[in-house]
This record gives C-alpha cells, sequence and structure tokens, in this order.
C-alpha cells in the first residue's frame, strides 16, 4: 500500500491553549479513515490543516509524500464543517463556479459528478431549495471536482435524519470501493462510523491516544458468553451438540463461546437439561461503544 497521509507531531495552539497536541497519523491508499472524538476534541482543528485553512503551530504533514501543497492540492478534496454554497444559484451553476475557481474551463465533468451524488434531477434548483442531506451531497459534490485521490470530510452526516445517513455512506463506500478514493472522516457518531472505516484514530482533548484497524478493533471487543462449570470437557461435548463450535476453554478451565449473546439463556437450560449446571454463565468482553467511550475518556461521550 502507498502512503497517502502522513501527520509528524502536528500540533495547533490558540492563545496559549493547546488544541492539538502532536498527533502523527498514517493513512494509506484505500483507507475509510475515521477520526473519532467527541466536540471539541480536535478533529475539526486537524482537518483545517490538513486543509489548508489554519497554519500548524509545530510539525508537519505530507500529502503522497510531497511536503510541498501546491504540488498536491488537485489530488485532495475537502469539505469542513458546513458546505460553502452560493444559495442563490442553481446546483449546476455551483459547481460551474467551482470548476472556474479551479481553472476548469470544461464543464463536461459536472454531470457526471451530479449523477455519482445523485443530484442530477435536482440540478435546476437553487443550493437554498435543497435538502440538508442534498446539501451535504453537493458539498461532496463540489469537493470532487478536481477528481482528488482523497476526500476530507468533517463530520458529513452530522444534523441528518436516518435516510440523509444512509445515501452519504452510501456514496462513500461507492466512492471508496469503485474509484479507490481514500476518505479522512471525522465524527463523534461512533454507529455510522463503525459502518464506514477501516480505520480508526481516536482523538481525546487533542491527543491521538490510539490508531486501530477495524479487524483489530472487533477482536478486542468480541463478546462471548463465558460458562464457569466443573467440567469443562463436558460443556464443549454440550456445545458441540448445540452446533456451536467456535469456543475455546480457558486455563482456569471456565469455556468461552462466541456466538450471539442472547443465547445463554438457551446454553444454560440445555447444560441443565444434561445434568451440568453451571456456577455462572455471563456475557463478557467490552462492545464498540464502551471502547471508544473508555479510550476517549469517560462516559461524558457526546
Amino acid at each position: 500500500m502507498s502512503l497517502v497521509l502522513e501527520t509528524n507531531s502536528l500540533t495547533k495552539k490558540y492563545r496559549g491553549t493547546i488544541v492539538v497536541d502532536h498527533v502523527s497519523m498514517r493513512l494509506e491508499k484505500g483507507d475509510i479513515y475515521g477520526l473519532i472524538g467527541r466536540n471539541g476534541a480536535g478533529k475539526t482543528t486537524i482537518m483545517r490543516m490538513l486543509g489548508g485553512i489554519a497554519r500548524p503551530t509545530s510539525g508537519t504533514y505530507e500529502f503522497f509524500g510531497e511536503k510541498d501543497n501546491k504540488k498536491t492540492i488537485k489530488r485532495i478534496g475537502c469539505l469542513i464543517e458546513s458546505p460553502s454554497l452560493y444559495t442563490d444559484m442553481s446546483v449546476v451553476n455551483n459547481l460551474k463556479f467551482y470548476n472556474k475557481l479551479l481553472g476548469i474551463t470544461d464543464n463536461s465533468n459536472i454531470e457526471e459528478i451530479l449523477e455519482l451524488v445523485e443530484l442530477t434531477d435536482a440540478k435546476k434548483k437553487t443550493a437554498r431549495k435543497l435538502s440538508l442531506g442534498m446539501k451535504q451531497r453537493l458539498g461532496i459534490a463540489i469537493a470532487l471536482i478536481g477528481n482528488p485521490d482523497i476526500l476530507i470530510l468533517d463530520e458529513p452526516v452530522n444534523g441528518l435524519d436516518p435516510t440523509g445517513i444512509v445515501e452519504i455512506r452510501n456514496l462513500l463506500l461507492k466512492l471508496n470501493q469503485e474509484r479507490g478514493v481514500t476518505i479522512l472522516i471525522s465524527s463523534h457518531i461512533l454507529g455510522e462510523l463503525q459502518r464506514l472505516a477501516t480505520r480508526y484514530g481516536i482523538i481525546d482533548k487533542g491527543v491521538l491516544v490510539e490508531e486501530i484497524s477495524h479487524e483489530e478493533l472487533l477482536e478486542k471487543t468480541r463478546q462471548a458468553i463465558q460458562i464457569d462449570a466443573q467440567d469443562a470437557k463436558a460443556v464443549a461435548v454440550v456445545l458441540e451438540e448445540m452446533e456451536l463450535r467456535n469456543y475455546k476453554i480457558l486455563p482456569d478451565q471456565k469455556v468461552q463461546v462466541f456466538c450471539d449473546t442472547s443465547l445463554s439463556g438457551n446454553i444454560n437450560a440445555t447444560l441443565a437439561s444434561k445434568g451440568i449446571y453451571a456456577e455462572s454463565i455471563r456475557v463478557v468482553g467490552q462492545d464498540l461503544e464502551a471502547y471508544f467511550v473508555e479510550k476517549m475518556g469517560g462516559a461524558d461521550h457526546e
């Protein structure tokens, strides 16, 4: 995999207060990198620096191995905070304006972009008449004008209804899977990022506390039914009969079963019917939200 973005001790201070604290992160080509943190954790500030809107106090960042942003700017698409739309202009004229701003004189790219973000039927509407979800899709369309290799998206589903969230999710997956676009996306909506991200960076008070892949995260938060009984081998025989074969016997003879945790009552009843009485049977492991909340510094997560 080739490196798309690397930051090295990226730091930002405002009036002497550190809001981003020596953040070093890496994005490989094809990543959907979810930047997770509560509101005010520093996510937007990181993106503002990467988008060239704010200057780092210290530290550096590189896109595609280049320190000179002028060489890579056309390969980067950004939607930071709310979309910058001209509300009295139509959807298509907004795109034509941004084409001109980027020095693109041929507007033949517009129809393809509109189709991609599913705004073709709304292209003559003025931006002010669009729903919030459509405005977000238009913002992403503007970010796509230069056919970028990486998209930087700050809270793109914030405030959207469930339908709008699904539309944005499907669009981002399409861009990533069909076009190979690398995506850096921030959110404090944990469940939504879980459906999208291949890797995560967890931010707390400006500090990158962990980078973790989706697979590593699932392994760390894997839940199981844990059975404490006198005879672990006898428990295993019953589990095999129930066709629950994804289990392991621990050194202390407890048995962990990796299955739907709602089956604990059924397992307990079946064991009892075979004359095997569990001293305890309980769900162990941490769910995804609990894991993130712990890493982000506690339960007052938003």
